[in-house]
Parts: C-alpha cells; sequence; structure tokens
C-alpha cells in the first residue's frame, strides 16, 4: 500500500536517478470543446475542491464528518489574439448562451444550462487542462464538467505599456475529472 503522498521506503525524489523532471508550471495547453489546443492559453488554474463538514456536539466534545463538495471557479487567462478574435469569439459565446441586451418587451429570451454550454461546445466538450512533460506526453487532465463562462475580464489598455492585451476567463462547473500519466481516470468517468 503507498503512503498518500507516494513514497514508499528506500526512496525519494532527491536520491532517484533523475530520469524524470518534475511537473513545471510553464507546460500545460488548455482546450475548450473541440477547439484543440489553444495557443494563446497564458495561465490557468487547476480545479480545486472543498468539502464542508457537519459537528455533532456531545458533552464537551466536538466531532466532525465530511460534508459535501463544491468545486471552485477556475481561472483561465488568455493573449487576445486578432487571428482568432477571441473577444469577438467570447462575446459571440455569451450571444450564442441566450444573453440579449433589453431592447423592448418582445424579446423574452434567457440563458439556461443548456445554452451556456453549448456555447462552448456542448455538453459532452469540456474544458479540458493537461499538464504536460518536457516531451509533450500528458502527465495528468482536468476535465470541467457542464462548464460556462461566468466572467469574462478584458486587460486594461495603456499607452505606456507594451504588454500584450489579455482576457480573464472564469469557469463555473459541476464537478472536474482527473487522469494520471498513464490515462487512469482517478475519479469520474474517463476524459
Amino acid at each position: 500500500r503507498k503512503h498518500i503522498m507516494g513514497l514508499t521506503s528506500g526512496g525519494s525524489f532527491w536520491t532517484a536517478s533523475p530520469n524524470r523532471d518534475p511537473k513545471r508550471a510553464f507546460r500545460f495547453k488548455v482546450e475548450i470543446g473541440d477547439s484543440g489546443t489553444i495557443w494563446y492559453a497564458k495561465t490557468a488554474n487547476r480545479p480545486s475542491v472543498t468539502f464542508a463538514e457537519t459537528t455533532h456536539n456531545f458533552m464537551n466534545h466536538t466531532y466532525y464528518w465530511p460534508g459535501k463538495a463544491s468545486w471552485n471557479e477556475v481561472v483561465i487567462s488568455f493573449i487576445d489574439p486578432v487571428d482568432p478574435d477571441l473577444g469577438g469569439n467570447l462575446m459571440q459565446a455569451i450571444a450564442d448562451s441566450g444573453y440579449t441586451i433589453p431592447a423592448g418587451s418582445s424579446n423574452m429570451t434567457s440563458m439556461s444550462k443548456k445554452s451556456v454550454m453549448e456555447a462552448l461546445g456542448g455538453a459532452g466538450n469540456d474544458v479540458r487542462i493537461h499538464v504536460i512533460d518536457e516531451d509533450g506526453e500528458q502527465l495528468e487532465t482536468w476535465a470541467l464538467k457542464h462548464a460556462w463562462i461566468t466572467n469574462i475580464n478584458f486587460s486594461d489598455l495603456d499607452y505606456g505599456s507594451d504588454e500584450m492585451s489579455e482576457i480573464s476567463v472564469t469557469f463555473r462547473y459541476d464537478w472536474a475529472t482527473f487522469a494520471s500519466q498513464n490515462g487512469q481516470t482517478i475519479f469520474g468517468e474517463p476524459v
């Protein structure tokens, strides 16, 4: 049986031969729907989960039990290229989600979970974050299930800066699946 941190007796990262690099923060790729690798992704949060707790007090003791899981939002920042027009594509995705600017009482459309997921490529086409190695091989894959956009934040414009324009997008999702480097899904259905 393995220790929770994966260490077994007799070896560790520091004494093992340097056959593999550790995971590096700059080695990742992002895919949304069937878009393939998005080359203009700049930064990405990996999913995180928080477990609520419930308590029971008995005499002068408090006992704790794990409660419901809640997956936290993921923020992905992109460089805003001209081709493809990321800003325009994101605004089109919002329009395709069912959001309309109030232009009178005759337009009664509104957003639905189905429409916001379809705007990103459909319910089966998730937001995926892949951690890769030095050879481009998958080390881990996170798939955000039932993902939709909750926030789009365009970077400020500044005459004094020569930085590239960026767009930060926040995704809400119901849960995430995780697949390890050998493709084994730790929990959830295969990605």
